[in-house]
């Protein structure tokens, strides 16, 4: 039985995030739709060298990986993928993700991405549950983390305001023998 290849897809594959893809970070850090989707921080562009410093950290990072999500056909940087908050003694983390740019969301990568990030937490790092939030208006992210196998766990209410309007967070988490048993 052979090693299986890690950290590629069919489409995208997962790799470092280098400072030659700064220009394409600040852009999507520019995007306040990319940022609401994203993040509860207030959506605001960050410099050069704001995000080169949040990158070098979490490349740092001991309870992380960071990677940059890229098309296998000509290396093309569409999105960032992280898995964070690691608690290594207990087996769990948390997971994230954004397509950055529009023309590459909603065909496909941010799903396959994911998976190799979820074989990654399971099959290379050992953990048993990976976990994620996302807001309740995000009806496309919430159809593909369903769609992967995450189940709802919960639900923080009026979580954040946007736009004058209250929305819910929610909590789903994935088991790494519900993933193997997919």
């Amino acid at each position: 039985m052979g090693i299986s290849r890690l950290l590629a897809g069919q489409h995208v594959r997962l790799t470092a995030i280098t400072d030659d893809d700064l220009p394409a970070l600040v852009r999507w850090y520019e995007d306040t739709a990319f940022l609401r989707l994203f993040d509860a921080e207030p959506a605001y562009p960050l410099t050069t060298r704001q995000l080169a410093e949040i990158i070098a950290e979490e490349q740092k990072s001991k309870t992380g990986f960071v990677f940059a999500v890229r098309r296998l056909d000509d290396s093309t940087l569409i999105g960032y993928v992280e898995l964070d908050g690691i608690i290594w003694s207990q087996g769990t983390g948390w997971v994230s993700i954004g397509i950055g740019d529009p023309a590459h969301q909603g065909r496909g990568y941010g799903s396959e991405a994911l998976r190799l990030v979820i074989d990654f937490a399971f099959g290379e790092l050992n953990l048993r549950r990976v976990q994620l939030t996302v807001f309740s208006y995000n009806a496309s992210a919430i159809h593909v983390y369903e769609k992967l196998g995450f189940r709802r766990e919960g639900v923080f209410r009026e979580f954040i305001r946007r736009d004058g309007q209250l929305h819910d967070m929610i909590l789903y988490g994935l088991l790494r023998r519900e993933w193997e048993g997919a």
